[in-house]
């Protein structure tokens, strides 16, 4: 007997990838090319120290819309996959990696239970000095300068607020702490529009400030003037001190106006990045 088969004809499987052409999350990663040569120890060193780790939705999202020629790699959950399959996409054509992992993944590649659900690889911003930053004058500006001040929780919330109030820098002898996965996560994206300030010697790097035009104004607990009675100038460094013991000395004598927040004395003073908030508000208020 002669055997017959079926006309029928496999239907080709267009409808799937049909659906990863839509979804690239489910589509396999991009992977690393196995035909690059080795990349020696020297060389991973170097990019580590240039490279940095940020996770949270909206500090990765802003720093995609601000800086996607920086991105190195991305890292997420598969929850979160489909609100950024646009910056997928942008990596795939690029050529640079992204991975869909677990949560327990994302907490091992950031270090902190608090990822969000995504981690971003991306190359540092530049740095620049303090004498750098002053080579180009301006008639009005506010700096930041922190004396002292590591916290990742407070310098994200003070980048914040510097971003919604559109100061400049912030004055530090560690300014690569602003890329720390923390500080951005709390920044909320607002680390991509703030310029870390890099000074070896705070009282050197305010004096240079002074000798540009700057005032320099530090805020005190116990006296100063009352913040909504003080007529700040248009080019100011506003000086805040290491959260538990406030400014140096050495610093504090420099400054040319102490200002204190007026309130109801039930609190000896208020948490760095909240004082930093309020005094850049009036600041922003009196020079609007």
């Amino acid at each position: 007997m002669t055997e017959h088969r079926s006309s029928k004809r496999r239907p080709a499987a267009r409808s799937e990838s049909s659906g990863l052409m839509q979804k690239p999350w489910a589509a396999k990663p991009l992977q690393e090319s196995g035909s690059k040569k080795p990349v020696s120890a020297k060389v991973l060193k170097q990019n580590r120290s240039e490279e940095a780790k940020i996770y949270g939705e909206n500090a990765c999202r802003v720093a995609f819309e601000q800086r996607p020629d920086a991105l190195v790699r991305l890292y997420l959950n598969e929850q979160l996959a489909p609100k950024f399959a646009d910056l997928m996409k942008f990596l795939a054509k690029s050529k640079k990696a992204y991975h869909i992992v677990s949560d327990d993944e994302l907490e091992k590649i950031s270090g902190s239970q608090h990822h969000g659900g995504v981690v971003l690889l991306l190359k540092r911003k530049p740095v620049r000095s303090v004498a750098t930053y002053l080579q180009q004058p301006k008639k009005r500006d506010c700096l930041l300068a922190l004396d002292g001040v590591g916290n990742p929780h407070n310098l994200g919330a003070i980048a914040r607020t510097c971003a919604h109030f559109g100061i400049s820098g912030i004055l530090m002898k560690e300014a690569e702490l602003l890329a720390n996965g923390a500080a951005a996560r709390t920044a909320e994206g607002g680390v991509e529009f703030v310029e870390g300030l890099h000074c070896d010697s705070l009282p050197l790097a305010l004096k240079l400030c002074k000798d540009a035009g700057y005032t320099l104004v530090t805020t005190s607990s116990h006296g100063g003037e009352s913040l909504y009675k003080t007529k700040l100038p248009a080019k100011v460094v506003v000086v805040f001190g290491e959260e538990m013991f406030g400014v140096s000395q050495s610093v504090a004598k420099a400054a040319d106006i102490a200002l204190q927040i007026p309130g109801t004395g039930h609190v000896e003073s208020l948490n760095v990045s909240v004082a930093a908030s309020l005094i850049l508000g009036e600041w922003y208020r009196q020079q609007s």
